[in-house]
């Protein structure tokens, strides 16, 4: 099931839209007695929806009658007119803005054509339909009047507005939370509520402007024919009405009731007589008006074009929407879709199980045999994995497990391996340093096609070889490995007597995880993509096995660098150990050497017999010491790439 949380912020935008929901029900119910023209109560309404607590704030402060009849004193100061004239601007463009964003998303256009659109449909629906259409009757004349009149207080309006709202939608939905490009997601939302926000800040000292030069409307006052205002009798309500009216909108606006609109004084406009018309009279100059759309239509270009020089504005919500990238990453105007894709999280909303830390991977894969073939099944899916008490990475295994289940067959078995695709995205299997049919080693697209999401494809061949080996991807393998697709292969030899044995048998699979803010993402070696833990077979140290043996015992110790990015010089304290094989080939007796550190780089291998000379607590572990830690921290001792070897 698709869930809408995913991080903190998603449950504080849950809050915010609840209390939202609850301002603009106020907003709706109490505007509804409010004095004033039915364009403004809706405008208060949309203005409040889109900024929730904000917009309830400029209602009370601005346009709520504060006492029966003090409507028209209260709003005349300017400033609260801008607010107004500001409000009817926003909640018309607002409108047509988000409506496009919707649909532009969901037709999956680049971004510079989502904010060309939306600019386009936002001026539209603010001309056309809020100011136009919802504002002919108060403003008087025909509608296409209405439209040439309201072109350029509309066009500087919008274009102040979109100068806000286009570079905070860019930078906050192409950011790190790209689900902000997806109009199902609450973070979505929340961007649109900024960008709003955004928008009606740049646009509002335009709009006060445009009041104090009689180019567009602020707030009116509009009574009921029974409605005094502070004290005045009721047969003095309209002149008095008038009078505010012609004073403040003369004084702020240009704007005044033409003579044959207005009431003789101590008359009633009769029940239901259409509202006052509300005429214009300019006061700017051509010249002023040509400066400020010049000013307007160059912080527009800025808003609209600016976020490319930092942006990939080519990418659309169907390239890139929903994916969330690591915090410390930076990208780039060229950063391409496919690698954003690559870098970005294991989405935890597609975890389909998870498990406690004492579950452990590396566990021995049972098979059938089939007319004398050994038959696997391996199933790639999403899991939710403990690497330390406090610390669950959401990553890709097999199987369920990490390291996936280990596969132990014998020199000249015939097998086949059935793998199953259960991830959000292809795979396939290399069967790493096997000699076997090229159709079976499994590059994406050069030797097979990749196993689609829900499929499954065979693996089957016969084992020439022995040794210390492993599997892993070979389909983006730098996301999918990274992210925990990687398993043992160990190959008895035919004959016994070549194998070199120990007392006790330990495999150690390595690998690097990046863990920020809840979210896993594929640990790569590059700029806000190094990792933060590191693990031997799944776990981080403390929570690594302790390997358990007697004094005089030798232990085998399998390295396998089943991890992607980093060379990891592996130690063991207690005295020097011999290198017997490498890579799965069997060192002849001249060839072996004694160390006490051996440098396993990613997909080498390399197989040592350690002798446990003396009693007590022996360290495994990698010798850089920022990868004995876990998050730049040391829990215990150490952290990450340690084990402990007791000896008794």
């Amino acid at each position: 099931m698709h869930s809408l949380f995913v991080l903190p912020v998603d449950y504080y935008l849950a809050a915010w839209f609840a209390l939202t929901a609850i301002c603009t029900l106020y907003v709706a119910i109490d505007g509804a007695r409010n004095p004033e023209p039915a364009v403004m109560k809706w405008g208060f309404v949309l203005v409040t929806l889109y900024t929730g607590p904000f917009g309830l704030l400029l209602y009370v402060l601005t346009d709520k009658e504060p006492r029966p009849g003090a409507h028209e004193r209260f709003v005349r100061p300017l400033w609260k007119q801008g607010v107004g004239s500001t409000i009817h601007c926003v909640a018309g463009d607002a409108t047509g803005i988000i409506l496009a964003a919707v649909i532009v998303a969901s037709l999956g256009l680049p971004m510079w054509l989502d904010l060309i659109i939306e600019y386009v449909a936002g001026f539209a629906f603010g001309l056309f339909i809020f100011q136009s259409l919802f504002m002919k009757e108060m403003m008087g004349g025909s509608y296409f009047e209405n439209v040439r009149r309201s072109f350029f207080p509309e066009f500087i309006s919008m274009n102040f507005m979109m100068a806000g709202m286009a570079p905070v939608m860019s930078f906050l939905m192409m950011g790190h939370d790209m689900r902000a490009m997806v109009p199902t997601e609450l973070i979505f939302w929340g961007v649109m509520s900024i960008g709003v926000m955004a928008g009606f800040a740049t646009a509002y000292p335009s709009n006060v402007w445009m009041v104090a030069q009689g180019i567009k409307h602020g707030l009116m006052t509009e009574r009921a024919r029974d409605v005094g205002h502070e004290g005045a009798a009721p047969e003095n309500v309209a002149a008095e009405s008038a009078a505010h009216q012609h004073h403040h909108h003369g004084a702020h606006s240009g704007m005044s009731e033409s003579a044959d609109a207005l009431p003789e004084h101590g008359q009633q406009p009769a029940p239901g007589a259409a509202p006052m018309q509300m005429h214009m009279r300019p006061e700017a100059t051509s010249a002023q008006i040509a400066a400020f759309s010049l000013a307007s239509l160059v912080l527009l270009a800025t808003g609209m074009i600016a976020p490319a020089n930092w942006l990939n504005m080519r990418l659309s919500a169907h390239d890139v929407g929903g994916l969330i990238m690591p915090p410390g990453m930076t990208m780039y105007r060229d950063t391409s879709a496919a690698a954003m894709r690559e870098m970005s999280f294991a989405d935890s909303r597609r975890v389909g199980a998870q498990f406690p830390i004492q579950t452990r991977g590396d566990r021995e894969l049972p098979f059938k045999i089939d007319a004398g073939v050994k038959v696997f099944e391996l199933k790639a899916s999403v899991i939710r994995w403990r690497i330390l008490p406090g610390v669950a990475v959401d990553a890709y295994a097999y199987n369920n497990q990490i390291p996936g289940p280990r596969i132990h067959i014998r020199e000249g078995d015939r097998v086949r391996i059935r793998v199953r695709n259960d991830l959000p995205e292809a795979t396939t299997v290399h069967w790493h340093g096997l000699i076997l049919p090229n159709a079976m080693d499994g590059p994406s697209e050069i030797t097979q096609a990749p196993i689609p999401p829900g499929g499954f494809f065979d693996y089957e061949f016969t084992v020439k070889q022995h040794g210390t080996y492993f599997y892993h991807p070979h389909a983006e393998p730098d996301r999918s490995q990274a992210l925990g697709l990687y398993g043992a292969l160990i190959i008895d030899p035919a004959d016994d007597a070549v194998e070199i044995r120990a007392d006790h048998d330990y495999v150690i699979q390595l690998q690097e995880w990046l863990w920020r803010d809840g979210l896993t993402f594929p640990a790569m070696p590059m700029d806000g993509m190094q990792p933060n833990y590191f693990t031997i077979n799944g776990k981080s140290y403390p929570s690594t096995e302790t390997v358990r043996m007697k004094l005089g015992e030798t232990l085998k110790v399998r390295f396998i660098g089943t991890n992607n990015g980093f060379i990891h010089p592996m130690h063991i304290h207690g005295g020097p150990f011999e290198v017997v094989a490498r890579d799965g080939e069997t060192l002849s007796k001249g060839a072996r050497f004694l160390a006490d550190t051996v440098n396993v780089g990613p997909g080498q291998r390399y197989d040592v017999i350690w002798k446990a000379r003396e009693r007590g607590k022996w360290l495994i572990h990698c010798h850089i010491p920022h990868h004995t830690s876990n998050d730049n921290t040391e829990t215990k001792g150490g952290g990450g790439l340690m084990a402990v070897i007791e000896v008794e």
